[in-house]
């Protein structure tokens, strides 16, 4: 009976490292995403991660998330406050609001978990989990984001790509139809704090051209993913908020990813995202998986890969 439980302790941390690890092997690739030219629409594929959020209440699309797994959506708290939400639809693999996406798949959200210390009006803890109604299947155009461990340093300066479906100026009311990206570098907590008077806490990164303006995001962006590249996609912030749109005394805000690691992974018992700690020069795999992937990888890592994925079939 000992023997038995014992095994099964230790088969259920097998499969919950097996699941990180595996998570880790999908997560951040953009298979087609050839390049990036920032304030243009984005290619089919580019940023395959990337989630309109709609509910008729809304009238279509109000908010943007990103895939973190085959179950769950990152995107702000800030998004479900009002409470005639009604049903939340969550579309993947889309590109045009109004044309053909043959690519796309779709999901209602089973439940929204927005973080229990979320604060209005500050914005601090601006984040929230949405699991999906059913699991999605990935494809070349339906892709997990890495999510920035904790400790990860983006630096002033660190290239960051913004993208959704938000307004092209500040006050419009109308969306783009094609999805849209743009590139910005990051600026540092003091220079953001300074700008805004104060308010801007350690859990929050700021973007954009200070002092010069013109690439932002929007209204209708919230929610959506700032990510950054070290050979894979990793995503450093979540479109939170700013006043203007690509004012130039004004950065975007953004939910730091990297503060919420244990906080994302307490909702995932199995298939966890894949969490990787990033620096302006580069990536590594946040230092447990790590360690497990190198004194796994070629031995038990491909059979428990499989029985992760036969337990999650059945």
């Amino acid at each position: 009976m000992k023997l038995n439980t014992a095994l099964s302790v230790v088969g259920t941390i097998l499969l919950n490292i097996a699941g990180s690890l595996c998570q880790l092997d999908v997560c951040g690739q953009a298979p087609q995403n050839n390049k990036i030219v920032g304030g243009q629409a984005a290619v089919a594929g580019s940023w395959p991660w990337q989630v309109s959020i709609q509910s008729a209440s809304f009238g279509g699309h109000f908010c943007g998330g990103s895939l973190i797994n085959k179950d769950w959506v990152l995107s702000a708290a800030h998004c479900f406050q009002s409470s005639s939400l009604g049903t939340i639809w969550i579309y993947l693999g889309r590109r045009s609001q109004s044309g053909s996406n043959p690519y796309e798949q779709s999901r209602t959200a089973s439940q929204v978990i927005n973080h229990p210390n979320y604060n209005n009006p500050s914005n601090d803890n601006d984040i929230a989990l949405l699991q999906l109604s059913s699991s999605v299947t990935f494809s070349d155009y339906i892709q997990p984001v890495c999510l920035a461990a904790a400790g990860s340093v983006f630096a002033a300066g660190t290239e960051s790509w913004v993208t959704g479906w938000g307004a092209l100026q500040a006050g419009s009311t109308q969306i783009p139809d094609i999805l849209q990206e743009v590139m910005i570098p990051i600026v540092s907590n003091s220079d953001c704090d300074n700008a805004y008077r104060g308010g801007i806490t350690s859990n929050m990164i700021c973007a954009g051209l200070l002092n010069q303006g013109g690439k932002d995001s929007c209204q209708g962006d919230s929610g959506g993913p700032m990510v950054s590249n070290g050979s894979r996609w990793i995503q450093s912030g979540i479109v939170s908020f700013g006043i203007g749109c690509a004012d130039p005394n004004f950065p975007g805000v953004y939910a730091r990813v990297s503060r919420y690691q244990d906080w994302i992974n307490s909702y995932m018992d199995r298939n966890q995202p894949g969490f990787v700690e990033f620096y302006s020069s580069g990536f590594r795999s946040s230092p447990d998986l790590l360690l497990f992937s190198i004194s796994l990888t070629f031995s038990i890592i491909p059979f428990i890969c499989s029985l992760y994925l036969s337990s999650e079939i059945i």
